[in-house]
């Protein structure tokens, strides 16, 4: 069982994203370690790009900020590797695929699976393109994780059957960032996925408040917030462990309680 898979295992998976670099790497590194001691379950890992298609006004701006600090897939690889020391929830590298490419796909996926990388997110892979990362990964062992939006609706049980690790189930229409209200029919999809997978599936895009965050898990086997957690790194800067700490505390407990 892969490690990802073993992350919903004791029940539903609390899973924060942070883009890696923002304000810098240390804040990164301090921020990573205090979410997984405040509970997450599995933590995203955002490889800043210049064109973030899938995000929002946050995590665009996010993702300009640690570029303009000097961020890069190297740099981040070596925060891996010192988080690797003594944190060992599962991690997954959220990113884009000109960012595999440019850094070669197999130097890029060997390398994940060397430092400690249980997973791949690319959000502008449809599932039809899959096939240039899906063998490196199963060659190196890491799951490349699918994601499902309300619009696939005909290509979800094609999508779940191929699918390992877990299933990201993209709540809204348009780029991430928090909503006041999710109105897409999530049951209705995790049943498709259910039907068609054994792999979890945990609901990400628009989650930022606790109630949120239990309603999405007790749909599904999980919750995935990202643009709630980017905006107090941008509000704290380098003092953002702390507060971000406890609010992923706040959201793991909810999401455990669904």
């Amino acid at each position: 069982m892969s490690k990802i898979a073993k992350a919903f295992e004791k029940g539903k998976a609390f899973i924060p994203f942070i883009t890696c670099g923002d304000p810098d790497l240390e804040t990164t590194e301090r921020i990573v370690r205090a979410m997984a001691a405040a509970g997450a379950d599995l933590i995203e890992l955002g490889i800043p790009f210049s064109d973030p298609t899938a995000e929002g006004p946050v995590i665009q701006a996010a993702n300009v900020r640690a570029l303009a600090a000097g961020t890069t897939t190297d740099r981040i690889f070596d925060m891996v590797r010192r988080l690797r020391a003594d944190v060992d929830t599962p991690m997954v590298f959220m990113t884009y695929a000109n960012v595999v490419f440019s850094y070669d796909s197999e130097r890029f996926i060997s390398t994940c699976a060397d430092i400690g990388i249980d997973g791949l997110i690319l959000p502008d892979v449809p599932y039809e393109e899959k096939a240039e990362f899906a063998p490196l990964c199963r060659q190196y062992g890491l799951d490349l994780i699918s994601m499902v939006a309300p619009t696939s609706e005909s290509r979800i049980a094609m999508i779940a059957r191929e699918a390992t690790g877990f299933i990201y189930i993209v709540s809204s229409l348009g780029v991430t960032g928090v909503r006041s209200a999710i109105t897409t029919d999530i049951g209705a999809i995790v049943r498709l996925v259910r039907e068609n997978s054994k792999c979890p599936c945990a609901v990400g895009f628009g989650i930022s408040q606790p109630e949120q965050a239990r309603s999405m898990a007790a749909l599904s086997d999980g919750a995935i917030v990202g643009s709630a957690i980017v905006k107090l790194a941008a509000q704290y800067g380098k003092d953002a462990a702390g507060p971000i700490g406890e609010y992923v505390k706040t959201m793991a407990d909810a999401v455990h309680s669904a």
